[in-house]
């Protein structure tokens, strides 16, 4: 029973974080409106969020493993709710930007933690269950953001975009106190400060140029340094990483090919498909002239889809091989984006919307549960943590991606002064047909990164294969069980 309780109390922090990511793309526009804030600052009321948390989740991985999974994860909560509060209350957008990074630092500190705790709570057996409801409710948060968002922001207006954590926030602080379990604090190393500054800045380079490339062009000052900063950024953070005696990522995960193609397949996965949900919820509004609330309710099909199929991904991956079940996963999101490159056009009924929606909901959730239980239930306990911390890393900035890069294909297709309309409601005229054939640009390229993470997770599972049949037919002495479990 007490590993179910410990699922409880993360999976409560889990959604309320990750609801957190796309309860603001169907409410954005309403936030837009009340402060009336341009195309870039309305990105960046977004964005400001997920990457504070990217940029942070493996530095409080390492300080979690150092200082013990549950007090970080609790003072997490404390920090979150209290911000949650403070942000319905910003005067201006400046203000609200610097609570959304306060938001998510709190994020960092819970989801570093979620599933090594999990997976410390759960018997080895019993793991696969554990992480395919745990997994399915991560996979289904996000994808109910819009629905939840959508409804606040119609019915009681933006500022309940933030105050709805507070009391979920409060009854999750006091269940986790007295469900979860003490897990002993591991070995204490330096934490690189530096590599997480050089994280830190080389994401925010690249989200400037994606954001201020889509709103103002790619030539203004603010999008040439964005790219200035990631070109000159990325290879000094790997250089760090390898020079540092305890790196903030270990690169050196890496060269096991196996893990390597496991975890690209992965980022692509959440790449092509995070987007779609945040597009959707637009679209519904700009163009077909929703409001919030029946936008929210639109979108439903596809959350209550993965919410369905994410513990099914578990119970798959239990009894069959994992990758192959995740090729399978991966084949089905791309069917969905696919559709959903057809369904968002003038003449095409809501049914197939629906249909994408589901489908690459379905594909998604199957992908990414058996993904994860072929990684992390081989991975040594003393390795979850830094494990964990790069996979859910790759996951967010995949996000973060996906979202900057949605918005800046669709924002292409308008001229510059009028890319505001995006969030507007009810789109006519001359811009509509732009409209349409930016979302036709971001799809087309959502679907094109999805069928990515096809054939590199067949690639995965065929590289699993060899190496488990050279681990069977060959000497296993000098292997790094690290690697080789990876």
């Amino acid at each position: 029973m007490r590993p179910w309780r410990t699922l409880s109390v993360v999976s409560l922090g889990t959604v309320l974080v990750v609801l957190n990511q796309t309860a603001m793309t169907v409410g954005l526009p309403v936030v837009v409106r009340h402060f009336d804030v341009g195309a870039l600052g309305a990105g960046w009321i977004v964005l400001s969020f997920m990457l504070t948390q990217t940029a942070l989740m493996v530095v409080f991985g390492r300080l979690a493993d150092v200082f013990g999974r549950r007090g970080t994860y609790l003072a997490g909560f404390v920090v979150f709710t209290a911000a949650s509060l403070a942000a319905g209350f910003a005067p201006d957008v400046p203000v609200l930007l610097a609570i959304r990074i306060v938001q998510g630092v709190a994020g960092a500190m819970i989801l570093a933690n979620g599933t090594a705790i999990v997976a410390h709570a759960f018997p080895a057996e019993r793991l696969s269950h554990g992480l395919g409801v745990y997994l399915g409710v991560m996979t289904a948060a996000p994808l109910l953001g819009p629905s939840v968002g959508g409804y606040l922001a119609s019915k009681h207006g933006w500022a309940w975009l933030f105050w709805f954590n507070v009391p979920l926030g409060v009854v999750a602080i006091v269940w986790g106190v007295v469900a979860l379990p003490k897990v002993p604090p591991g070995e204490r190393e330096p934490i690189d400060i530096a590599g997480a500054v050089l994280l830190a800045g080389w994401l925010v380079g690249l989200m400037l140029l994606l954001s201020e490339g889509g709103a103002g062009g790619w030539t203004t000052p603010t999008a040439l340094w964005g790219s200035l900063g990631f070109v000159v950024l990325l290879p000094a953070f790997a250089a760090r990483q390898l020079r540092a005696r305890v790196p903030l990522v270990d690169l050196r995960l890496f060269a096991d090919r196996s893990f390597t193609l496991a975890n690209l397949a992965a980022l692509t996965n959440v790449l092509g498909r995070m987007g779609s949900v945040f597009l959707v919820a637009l679209y519904l509004q700009s163009v077909k002239g929703m409001t919030p609330a029946q936008a929210g309710i639109a979108v439903l099909p596809g959350p209550v889809a993965s919410l369905v199929a994410s513990p099914a991904g578990g119970w798959l991956g239990a009894r069959f091989e994992p990758r192959r079940i995740a090729v399978g996963g991966a084949v089905l999101a791309s069917a969905g984006l696919l559709v959903l490159v057809f369904a968002l056009t003038p003449d095409a009924p809501y049914s197939w919307t629906v249909a994408g929606l589901v489908l690459s909901s379905i594909g998604s959730a199957v992908f990414y549960a058996a993904n994860t239980t072929s990684v992390l239930s081989t991975v040594p306990a003393d390795r979850l943590g830094v494990v964990n911390g790069l996979r859910l890393t790759l996951h967010f900035i995949g996000i973060s991606l996906s979202t900057a890069l949605s918005l800046t294909l669709v924002t292409s297709a308008l001229p510059a002064a009028d890319r505001g309309a995006l969030y507007a409601s009810g789109v006519t005229g001359p811009l509509l047909g732009s409209l349409f054939e930016g979302y036709h640009r971001a799809f087309l390229a959502l679907f094109a990164v999805s069928a990515l993470s096809v054939v590199v997770s067949l690639l995965s599972s065929s590289r699993h294969r060899k190496d488990a049949l050279a681990v069977k037919s060959g000497p296993s002495a000098g292997r790094d069980p690290a690697r080789t479990s990876a």
